[in-house]
Parts: C-alpha cells; sequence; structure tokens
C-alpha cells in the first residue's frame, strides 16, 4: 500500500511538471539556430556586464524638509584676500539682532596679492569646475561621492619667498553666529563695539589708499567637507576705483550630507553678485568695502546615496535573460517563416515539391486510361 502511494504521488508531482523534458531524438539543429544563439549568449552577456556596473554605481536622494534647528550656531569659514595692508582693513559680523561679531575667530595674515603661475593653474582649473557646475548640476553629485578622494581646494602656497612688499591681506579663518540673516563686513578701519551702533576708525586711513580688490579664496558655511568647491570659492575682483563697493547676496540652505564615506551637516549657498561706485553726488550712497550679506533657509536638505539592493539586480539580470530567450525564440521563428515562404517551400500552387507534381501525374494518367474503358462498356446499336 506504502508503495502505492508513493507511485501516485511521484505520477500526481510527474504530471504537474511544468519543464516536460524533450528526448534528444526529437531535437532537431540548424545553423541558424545556433547562430541567433550565439547572438543570444552574446547579447545577455553584454547587457549582463552593464547591469553588474549600473548595480556597483550609487546615486544620490534629495529630501526637503522643514528645519526645525533654530538654535544653534552657524560656522562662517572665511579666506579672502584684499588688496591693502592689514592695518587698513577689519572685518566684523553684524545680525538681525544687533549682535556684533568682531574678527577675534579671523587671522589677518600680510601677504602679496599677485599669485604665482602655479596658483594662477590652480585658479582657472577651479573656474573650469565652476563653470561646469552652473552648467551640468549633476556634477555636483559626483562630488558628492567622491568627496575624500578630490584634491585639496585651498590655494596651493607659494614656491619661493616672497621678495615683494607685502602691501594685501589675507583674511582667513572661521566664526561662530546665530542663525538669523546677517552681514559679513570687510571696510576700511578696524571695528570696535559701539553701543549705538556699528562703528570702524578709518579716520586714519589715507582715501588713496583704498583698493576693495580681492580675491576669495574660500568661503563656506556649516562643517568643512574636503572636495567639495563652493559657489564663490576662486572668485577674483579687481577695481581701480578707490570708492568701489562689492555685494555678494547669499542664501544659505542647511544640508545633511549622508554618504558611503562620510555624514555631515554642511550648508548649501546660492549667491548674487553686485557692484557699483560710490558717488554721493550722483545719488550712489554706501560705503567702500566687501559686504556678503546672508540669510538662512527654513527648509532644509538631506542628500542620501542609494545602493540599488541585491534583489532588484537579480530580479533585473533575469529578465534580461528570459527576455532575450523569448525575443530571439520570437524572431527565429518569424525569420524561418519568411525565409520559407520566399525560398518556395510552402505546398501551394506551382510551388508544390517533386513529389506532389510526380504523384499528381500518376493520378491524371490513371484517369485517362479510364476514360475509355468506362465507354467501352455502354450500350451499342
Amino acid at each position: 500500500m506504502r508503495r502505492l502511494s508513493r507511485r501516485k504521488a511521484l505520477s500526481l508531482v510527474r504530471e504537474l511538471d511544468a519543464f516536460p523534458k524533450v528526448s534528444d531524438s526529437y531535437v532537431e539543429t540548424s545553423a541558424s539556430g545556433g547562430t541567433v544563439s550565439l547572438i543570444a549568449f552574446g547579447a545577455m552577456a553584454l547587457l549582463a556586464i552593464l547591469e553588474f556596473f549600473v548595480y556597483r554605481d550609487t546615486w544620490m536622494k534629495y529630501e526637503y524638509e522643514v528645519d526645525k534647528d533654530f538654535t544653534s550656531k552657524l560656522r562662517i569659514n572665511i579666506d579672502i584676500t584684499v588688496a591693502m595692508k592689514c592695518q587698513h582693513v577689519g572685518a566684523d559680523i553684524l545680525d538681525l539682532a544687533e549682535t556684533m561679531i568682531t574678527s577675534s575667530g579671523l587671522q589677518y595674515e600680510p601677504v602679496i596679492f599677485e599669485l604665482t603661475p602655479q596658483q594662477r593653474l590652480w585658479q582657472r582649473t577651479l573656474h573650469l569646475i565652476q563653470n561646469r557646475l552652473r552648467e551640468e548640476h549633476a556634477l555636483q553629485e559626483v562630488l558628492y561621492k567622491t568627496l575624500l578622494k578630490g584634491g585639496p581646494t585651498a590655494l596651493p602656497p607659494r614656491e619661493d619667498a616672497p621678495m615683494e612688499p607685502l602691501k594685501a591681506c589675507r583674511i582667513h579663518g572661521h566664526v561662530y553666529v546665530n542663525k538669523v540673516a546677517g552681514n559679513l563686513h570687510i571696510t576700511v578701519g578696524k571695528p570696535i563695539h559701539h553701543p549705538q551702533g556699528h562703528a570702524h576708525i578709518a579716520a586714519f586711513v589715507s582715501h588713496e589708499t583704498y583698493n576693495f580688490s580681492h580675491r576669495i579664496d574660500h568661503l563656506s558655511f556649516g562643517e568643512e567637507i574636503p572636495g567639495i568647491i563652493n559657489p564663490l570659492d576662486g572668485t577674483e575682483k579687481i577695481t581701480y576705483n578707490n570708492n568701489q563697493m562689492f555685494q555678494y547676496f547669499i542664501t544659505v540652505v542647511p544640508t545633511r550630507l549622508n554618504t558611503y564615506k562620510i555624514s555631515a551637516d554642511t550648508h548649501q549657498f546660492s549667491v548674487t553678485e553686485r557692484e557699483r561706485v560710490i558717488n554721493h553726488a550722483a545719488g550712489s550712497h554706501g560705503v567702500s568695502g566687501i559686504f556678503v550679506k546672508y540669510d538662512t533657509s527654513s527648509l532644509m536638505v538631506t542628500v542620501s546615496e542609494q545602493h540599488m539592493p541585491l534583489w532588484q539586480f537579480l530580479v533585473r539580470l533575469c529578465g534580461i535573460i528570459g527576455g532575450i530567450f523569448s525575443t530571439t525564440g520570437m524572431l527565429h521563428g518569424l525569420v524561418g517563416f519568411c525565409f520559407d515562404a520566399i525560398c518556395c517551400r510552402l505546398k501551394l500552387g506551382v510551388y508544390r515539391p517533386r513529389e506532389d507534381v510526380q504523384l499528381h501525374n500518376q493520378m491524371n494518367n490513371l484517369n485517362n486510361h479510364q476514360t475509355p474503358l468506362l465507354a467501352d462498356n455502354g450500350p451499342q446499336d
């Protein structure tokens, strides 16, 4: 009884077989089928390799939410060179809360404003990258994914000791400010604390020494990340007017970066530039200098690096193999049908095979022989 039940179970399983086997004696191979199989295998191998590269690649996912962190401080990283002596210029920040932050976190370093050939080459390369970033925003994702591999974005040091007089001032360092709108001033005179407002001591500086030609080697907000290029990095402005005002209007967007190499809280920003000559007689009022006006956005962007899961890669790979098998099989059958029709192998009309023609002639001869016999058996007069 047990053997019978096992046999019934095996027979039932065999009936449910969705992959019936065909004996080799009933399988016919052909050169055309072998050619199509080689093409199919080559296409499957090529698409599988391309799919593997897609599986290894990653992409950036952007998510937006309201920034609820309004109590923390905002870090501003500054590296600006002004074509004036350090004792003649001063930098400070004044925000909307009337909080004045002096340059206690900034350093003043006398330097030469002109760049060496190596530094000029670095600046040109940086300008090319900036232009590509403006034209192709997807390049920013490449920078995000290759943070630690990127070269240093800071201006390289001079190759030799300077022999010329140091008539420029490099202002660099970082300061922490409130997360509200503010204004970074770089103008004539050192800033001083004043209970009634904001002041710079500029009375002892000659007006002929005013020169606010400047170069922004680096300006960023938040944590510094190696390899990231900011919109104002490498900006250089040259002026021959003593009363020139340069203004940069910046919108800062908090950004949380999560990649496979680094996780950091930083800030992106967009900038609009404006410059004009101060001429009170013509109605252009103001103060000569460099002014960076910034404002923080209420939205926070989360940039995370995504990767294709393994199960999705396997499903796509199976789809490639099955799709190519089905498609090539249908194409092979269609091509074979068309080939048979063109080569006149269909058993229709005058294109019948030779065996059919011989059989038809024999039937006609037999009918011709039977016709007089039927006539002889008829009634006679």
